[in-house]
This record gives C-alpha cells, sequence and structure tokens, in this order.
C-alpha cells in the first residue's frame, strides 16, 4: 500500500511505527523531549506556570484526541514498514487560511475540475478544504468544530441521497428507455406488417378492378349483341308481318 495522497487537510509528519513502546506514546505520536531548565528561585512563580502549563498540555491533549476521533490517522505500509499521519494539532494563522484558499485555487485547475454540474473532483477538494476549517476551528472551539462536524455529516447525508436518487432514477430511466425501445421495435414489426399487408390488399384491389372491367365489359358486349339480336328479331317480325298484312288485303280484295 502506497503512501496516501496529498490533502488539503493539514497533517503532522508521518511517523514510523516500531515494537519497542519507547520510541512512541501511547497514541502513536513522538515522544517530546522536554530540556530541563534552571529552577527559579521564587517557588512562588514555579507553581503558576506548572499549572498554567499543565493546563495547556491537558488542552492540547484533548484537541489532539477530539481531531483523532473526527478525522482518524492515515496508516499505510512502505518497504516493509509501517507509517501512521495524524492531524496536525498546531493552531493556525490567517497566513494558514490564505494558503489554504491558494491551494484550493490550485488543485481546481491541476485536476481540471468543472466549474459547475457534478464533478467528483471539485467536491472532492472542497470537501478536504472543509475538513480543513473545521480542523482549524476545533483547535480554537471544539463545540464550535463539532458543530461544524455535524453540519459537515449532515450535508454529506443530504448529498448522498441525492446521489442515491439520481442513481435509482438513471436506472429507471434506463429500464424505461429500454421497455420504449422493445416496444418501439414491437411498433416498427407490426408496421411492417402492417404495410405488407396493406400492399397485399392493394394487389388484390387492383385484380378485383380489373376483373370488374373485365365483367363490365362482357356484359356491355352481350347487352350489345341481346339489342342487336333483338333489333333484328324485331325488323324481321315487321318485315313478316308487313307481308302478312299484304296477303290479307289481297284476300280480301280477291273474296269481294
Amino acid at each position: 500500500m502506497n503512501a496516501p495522497a496529498e490533502s488539503l487537510l493539514k497533517y503532522d509528519r508521518p511517523v514510523l511505527i516500531t515494537k519497542s513502546a519507547d520510541k512512541k506514546t501511547a497514541k502513536g505520536r513522538p515522544a517530546k523531549v522536554i530540556k530541563s531548565k534552571p529552577q527559579q528561585p521564587a517557588e512562588s512563580l514555579l507553581r503558576p506556570r506548572k499549572a498554567i502549563t499543565a493546563t495547556l498540555e491537558e488542552i492540547k491533549q484533548k484537541n489532539e484526541n477530539l481531531l483523532d476521533l473526527m478525522f482518524p490517522p492515515r496508516k499505510w505500509e512502505e518497504a516493509n514498514k509501517e507509517w501512521v499521519q495524524r492531524v496536525c494539532s498546531e493552531p493556525s494563522t490567517r497566513v494558514d487560511v490564505v494558503n489554504l484558499e491558494e491551494e484550493l485555487d490550485k488543485k481546481l485547475l491541476q485536476t481540471r475540475a468543472m466549474d459547475t454540474g457534478i464533478c467528483p473532483l471539485r467536491r472532492q477538494l472542497y470537501t478536504e478544504c472543509f475538513d480543513e476549517l473545521i480542523r482549524q476551528v476545533v483547535i480554537i472551539c471544539p463545540e464550535r468544530g463539532l458543530l461544524l462536524l455535524r453540519v459537515r455529516d449532515e450535508i454529506q447525508m443530504t448529498i448522498a441521497a441525492y446521489q442515491n436518487f439520481y442513481e435509482s432514477s438513471m436506472v429507471f430511466g434506463m429500464r424505461k428507455a429500454l421497455h420504449d425501445e422493445q416496444d418501439k421495435v414491437a411498433l416498427k414489426e407490426r408496421m411492417s406488417d402492417l404495410e405488407n399487408l396493406k400492399e397485399e390488399l392493394i394487389h388484390k384491389l387492383d385484380h378485383q378492378k380489373k376483373k370488374s372491367v373485365d365483367v363490365e365489359r362482357i356484359a356491355a358486349e352481350k347487352q350489345e349483341a341481346q339489342e342487336k339480336n333483338c333489333t333484328e328479331e324485331i325488323q324481321t317480325l315487321r318485315k313478316n308481318n308487313q307481308q302478312l298484312k299484304i296477303q290479307l288485303e289481297q284476300y280480301l280484295t280477291a273474296k269481294k
């Protein structure tokens, strides 16, 4: 496991974890060597200074414990050695805040994070920046830092909820799109079948029209032939009738 990447959250220097307990403290931080100072001649002046030092040490120890709970130490192995790196517990100055802003802008440019829209890189950098601000506030006022940590956790939970909602909506959208695509394919097949049926019906209609024309033509020819026959028959009957009329008149004349 390689060393963790650089972060906007300020860390102490990595500490090599050894088996001997005398090389590290109970928390894994390097033991501090306190140089001996010459004793003050006035014992009354030495006691308040020791009390103030003890109070400062207790406050620093509490801040370190709180920071370890809020930001767990980073551990990794390198060259068969185990290293640990804890969050820095030293107070920050105004220059540190200015440098933090500059480093944030620099990393945004280096990672080519998007200015707008959903960008995991930009979100990660701003999260690290917010964690560093929480660290700075915790050292000054632990209660305020804890409240900021609560706000950060609430924001992260809200973002996670929106992310889950977005992923579920994407899954639903993909399922809906797939279903629509299947319906589209089925409709295309149905349309193709209807087009084929239409062509078949058009072919039948043309055949029926041709057949109807042929039937009408045959019927017209038959009617014309029948009319011609009837006309000829009428003419023949008229001639016969005329002849019979003449014969009848001749017969009546001869009888008189």
